[in-house]
């Protein structure tokens, strides 16, 4: 939607009829509803950052901020274009998550239904023998109703795990407490650092770029981190900038960012050059982001693999056990009379 507001304004399209096409072009029926009653706020005379806001929840923040901004200094196309740019960058990162962490998920899955095909297999093989059935788990589960049992029990895990979750990032408090815990896990701490900050330099870039003002600019660029630990130093950070201290000093009293970004920033700020300074290097950012992607991905595989492993081999020693050791045991004991 940015990019084609952005190219029609460009152009010189009326921003009426701009955000008439930019709703017929629309995939989301959703979206497409919102965009024709934004364009008849417009005809009744409502700027364009209030017609969006109208549409609570529909738009980010960042957005509506940065077409605030836009609207007062005469920079809609470009704001709307860096916009594009902006979340375009935030969907490859996140195809590229879904896309490397795939793999770990469907090795995960695949473990717990081999398990669960293995109870049912032994169980039908006790009933076809008339034995008893053989309890690889130890857990008293055997046949199709262990392998429900199993399966409902690691849904009821996994779907506990997601709802609270959830539940818990749904306030800024939550999403501070999680992230933070989160952010203490050797590599699962770079990977989402590396994000924040790749976030934090397009948002901070554009918000800059756009004329907003330093204080709503960093406070735009902490949120679009999405995460709740960068979100919670933002008071600080601007609250700092405010009294006086350096950009530099202010996001190193936070203790988020890593040197190198640090040194960074206050090069750019040195020159005066610090929106240009993080355009130019978010590249980099971005493929730092991309590359600590893969270490989790990889970590992630190798514990899911070591995971399958130990169940692999608790499995075989509870096969061999009860299939050879036990009974030779059991006869052991007979024979001596016992």
């Amino acid at each position: 939607m940015c990019r084609g507001l952005s190219t029609s304004l460009h152009a010189g399209i009326p921003i009426i009829k701009a955000f008439d096409l930019a709703a017929s072009k629309a995939l989301d029926p959703r979206l497409q509803g919102v965009m024709r009653d934004v364009g008849a706020q417009l005809r009744s005379g409502e700027d364009v950052e209030t017609a969006l806001r109208a549409h609570t929840g529909v738009f980010p923040d960042l957005m509506l901020d940065m077409i605030g901004v836009a609207e007062q200094t005469g920079s809609l196309p470009e704001v709307l274009g860096a916009l594009a740019e902006h979340y375009e960058n935030n969907l490859r990162l996140r195809k590229d998550f879904y896309g490397q962490i795939a793999m770990p998920v469907i090795q995960f899955a695949a473990a717990i239904l081999i398990v669960a095909g293995l109870i049912f297999i032994m169980g039908i093989i006790g009933l076809s023998t008339g034995s008893r059935p053989l309890d690889v788990l130890g857990l008293g589960l055997t046949g199709a109703t262990g392998a429900i049992t199993w399966l409902t029990f690691w849904g009821m895990v996994l779907a506990s795990l997601y709802i609270g979750y959830k539940l818990a990032v749904s306030s800024l408090h939550g999403q501070k407490i999680i992230h933070e815990f989160l952010m203490r896990i050797p590599v699962v701490a770079g990977c989402l650092r590396s994000f924040a900050i790749a976030r934090f330099s397009w948002a901070l870039h554009l918000t800059q770029e756009a004329g907003m003002p330093i204080d709503e600019s960093l406070d735009a660029s902490f949120k679009a981190t999405a995460n709740g630990a960068f979100v919670a130093r933002a008071p600080q950070v601007i609250g700092d900038v405010m009294e006086g201290e350096h950009l530099t000093e202010a996001l190193a009293h936070s203790q988020l960012f890593p040197q190198e970004f640090i040194e960074i920033v206050h090069v750019g700020e040195t020159s005066g050059t610090v929106p240009e300074t993080l355009h130019r290097l978010s590249p980099q950012f971005e493929d730092q982001a991309r590359r600590s992607l893969r270490a989790l991905s990889t970590a992630a595989g190798w514990l899911i693999w070591t995971g399958i492993a130990a169940i692999i081999i608790f499995l075989i020693f509870r096969i061999v056990m009860s299939v050879y050791i036990n009974p030779l045991y059991d006869a052991l004991r007979e024979a001596n009379g016992v």
